[in-house]
């Protein structure tokens, strides 16, 4: 892999055992006898484990934007394509009438909305926690496309036609057409750029023209 990918392999690993310790920290502020009792059979009922586990839990209503925002940005540039629906866990849905188990996101978590009915709870806080596990199963599965040929394989293509258009401009101007040299790595410059607005999903609205300038001073 290369070192950009590398940079983002590393992120990533941290992001998804912060993401995993989120995870329990939410499980727990919603379910706290249900975890402590989870737990304690997996550690065989070692009190000492099960307290030093508590203590290591981060916070998660101080701690989840920060995580929120590294993972965002990392799907961005690993995964564009599965970036709006990461957003939507967090994001209220847009003409939601009412807050139920199934419209509930991390946005209302954070904010501790809770709705009832004629005196029964129609969703808390644990309705979130849905949500937020797919957030991290999402960032889990970047992790995968990261190393995974297939990621971008227009870009791996192009970046083996684009070295042999640059080596025949190099030619070009040795040999001294230094005007054919700098048209192809021109035309070699604005195809990698349509490449990058491609995947990140950029629009160009107006084309920019080329003007002539004159030679004459």
């Amino acid at each position: 892999m290369s070192e950009r990918t590398d940079k983002f392999a590393d992120e990533l690993d941290t992001l998804i055992k912060d993401g995993e310790m989120l995870m329990m920290a939410m499980e727990y502020q919603c379910r706290p006898e249900h975890f402590r009792k989870v737990y304690s059979e997996a550690f065989k009922l070692d009190d000492d484990k099960l307290e030093t586990l508590l203590k290591k839990l981060p916070n998660f209503d101080g701690d989840y934007q920060a995580w929120y925002s590294k993972s965002q940005a990392l799907i961005k540039q690993v995964m564009p394509d599965r970036l709006a629906d990461f957003i939507s866990y967090f994001e209220v849905p847009k003409g939601r009438k009412t807050v139920d188990f199934q419209s509930y996101m991390i946005r209302d978590y954070l904010q501790g909305l809770q709705t009832s009915r004629h005196g029964e709870v129609i969703a808390d806080r644990s309705a979130a926690i849905p949500e937020f596990r797919q957030q991290l199963n999402m960032v889990k599965a970047a992790k995968t496309a990261l190393g995974s040929k297939l990621m971008d394989l227009k870009g791996v293509l192009q970046a083996d036609l684009f070295d042999t258009e640059v080596e025949t401009a190099g030619a070009l101007a040795k040999a001294g057409y230094l005007r054919a040299a700098g048209a192809i790595c021109g035309v070699v410059i604005e195809k990698h750029f349509r490449h990058i607005c491609e995947v990140h999903k950029i629009t160009v609205r107006k084309k920019i023209r080329a003007f002539r300038t004159s030679a004459k001073c």
